[in-house]
């Protein structure tokens, strides 16, 4: 093969190899973007999830914490109630007893 065509498929066999490194970068450059493009997708989806589990497990405890208080006024209701009636049982022996007392103090400064 005489030399300038030698050189002429060298240089053709540079540019296309040059076309093919360009082209190369291009997809590079692509699958970058693109796997950039699903990760913030996922983080996005990610986030999304974890504020609504948030917001699940907010509002579960949220109900237990209304059920438990429920539950203590309704014993401390309860308890209230046999105070009171503990209390009202013996009025009556307590205002007996101060009468009492009451009567002896006058009967002693006499």
């Amino acid at each position: 093969m005489p030399r300038p065509e030698v050189l002429e498929n060298i240089t053709e066999a540079e540019d296309e190899a040059d076309e093919i490194v360009a082209e190369a970068e291009e997809e590079r450059e692509q699958i970058i973007a693109d796997a950039r493009e699903e990760a913030e997708e996922i983080r996005a989806e990610a986030r999304q999830a974890a504020t609504e589990r948030a917001d699940e497990r907010l509002a579960e405890a949220r109900e237990e914490i209304e059920t438990e208080r429920e539950a203590l006024l309704a014993d401390g209701k309860e308890a209230r109630e046999e105070l009171s009636s503990h209390a009202e049982q013996h009025t009556d022996d307590v205002i007996e007893h101060v009468v009492d007392l009451f009567e002896e103090a006058v009967h002693a400064q006499t």
